[in-house]
């Protein structure tokens, strides 16, 4: 959903390339947080020198850099992309966490809480009272008062007031986290322990302020362009209804905006879905009573690792579509590089681990086609070979993968049973769910897991949330 923190992001990108296009990002980047909040202009926050230092902060990751690399603000955005294009030019080292939060875009929220708003009536009923399990709520002077070392935010008073004058306060990205891996510090500012996050995205998406900030590789991209090097775009199947155009047309605007080569990423799937499918069964054959659940979504799989360790022995082991489609690439062009092009977060890590040397998410996609005046509906089709299956194509869908491997095995077992289930988007409510699973007490033998509701479509880098 586009909004004035999505707005800003993507206009920071689209500047960034057009400076760089022209030759002046160098001599433009000080300037931009001067020219979006002119003085005596609008700010969103106290003021427009706080408005600049975010902004300033936000063209940081764009560069590659998040807030927690360098403290140091007499630095100016010219000496950091020196430094950075020196930096890639002689080692092209990778940072290790996709994600970091700018202190000073975090608004530091209150902590969570159930209140009793002006709006209390003191009704005779006291219906809050008497469904509060902790015996929290007392009426003072007419107005129910909430004891917050007693209150276990269990909801149930919010809902018996018939005057919708009890709410809870939250934290967003705390509470969009499934796993308690983002908190506030000692200075009330949010804070990742990355040795938690599974890098699903949710507290990017959820932070009104937008203080969660990727580390991009837009610059990284842009620069290996400017070098002459083979880069192969590898569109991932979630682009589907992202952009304007079908997905040839998108394949040739990825061309036209300067990827040597392009490739969709279903054609992968295909080979997940054949092997994933193979594997299956034979894990059936060999114990009809296990179950087995996907491994596309790196998000889960960074899931299970860090806090479901019970459950990993069920998880494929067969690669995702983004590994198999980088081989793919590297079997014909041992020199090329990959940029995997998506909605993901998590991809950004899973793409450190295989090899893959580029991720861009479809909002930097988008920007580098705004700022290069590359239209998709204008683009003629790409001629592949041939296109990939559409069940490949739907990987990005919930239950897609399912349908894949369904039609997959029923191709080579006519009377093939599938007891499969699915998590349709990663929570705690979920996550407990899985728990059950890896105990054996929910029946199935196949089961599907998405971090994001509705599947990749819903990534948290998708242009059409």
């Amino acid at each position: 959903m586009l909004n004035g923190a999505t707005f800003i992001r993507r206009e920071l990108m689209i500047q960034l390339v057009r400076a760089f296009d022209n030759g002046s990002l160098a001599d433009a980047l000080d300037h931009i947080p001067v020219k979006l909040r002119p003085k005596g202009g609008d700010s969103s926050r106290c003021c427009v020198y706080h408005d600049r230092a975010v902004i300033k902060y936000r063209l940081m990751a764009l560069l590659g850099i998040t807030a927690e690399d360098e403290a140091d603000e007499a630095k100016t955005l010219r000496e950091y992309l020196a430094e950075k294009v020196a930096g890639q030019e002689q080692a092209g080292a990778r940072r290790e966490n996709p994600l970091g939060v700018c202190g000073p875009a975090c608004n530091g929220c209150p902590d969570a809480k159930v209140l009793s708003t002006p709006n209390c009536r003191g009704c005779f009923a006291r219906p809050c009272v008497y469904t509060c399990p902790k015996k929290a709520i007392s009426v003072v002077d007419g107005k129910s008062v909430i004891d917050q070392s007693l209150c276990i935010k269990c909801g149930k008073c919010i809902a018996a007031c018939p005057y919708h004058a009890i709410v809870k306060t939250s934290v967003p990205c705390e509470e969009a986290c499934p796993v308690g891996a983002i908190r506030k510090n000692e200075q009330g500012v949010a804070e990742i322990d990355f040795t938690r996050c599974i890098f699903c995205g949710k507290c990017f998406s959820a932070c009104p302020f937008s203080a969660v900030m990727e580390r991009s590789q837009l610059l990284d991209v842009l620069l290996a362009m400017q070098r002459g090097e083979k880069l192969v775009a590898m569109v991932a199947p979630a682009a589907d209804r992202q952009f304007p155009g079908t997905i040839e047309q998108l394949l040739s605007a990825c061309a036209k905006a300067g990827f040597a080569d392009v490739i969709e990423v279903a054609l992968g799937a295909e080979k997940t879905t054949e092997h994933e499918t193979a594997e299956f069964i034979e894990r059936m054959e060999k114990d009809p009573k296990t179950f087995m659940t996907t491994s596309c979504c790196p998000a889960y799989v960074n899931l299970v690792a860090k806090h479901l360790p019970d459950l990993m022995k069920h998880v494929s082991e067969t690669p995702s579509p983004m590994v198999y489609t980088r081989d793919m690439v590297k079997a014909q062009n041992p020199d090329a590089k990959t940029v995997f092009i998506g909605p993901c977060v998590a991809k950004r890590s899973e793409a450190r681990r295989k090899d893959v040397d580029y991720v861009l998410s479809f909002e930097e996609l988008g920007a580098i086609l705004a700022g290069r005046k590359v239209d998709v509906i204008a683009c003629e089709p790409w001629k592949t070979p041939r296109p990939a299956a559409v069940t490949a194509r739907n990987f990005a869908c919930s239950c897609g993968v399912t349908e894949a491997v369904l039609v997959e095995a029923t191709s080579k077992i006519p009377d093939f049973k599938l007891n499969s289930k699915q998590i349709n988007g990663i929570d705690r409510k979920t996550c407990a769910m899985l728990k059950l699973y890896a105990a054996g007490k929910l029946p199935v033998n196949f089961l599907e897991v998405m971090a994001c509701p509705g599947g990749c479509v819903s990534g948290p880098c998708s242009l059409n949330i």
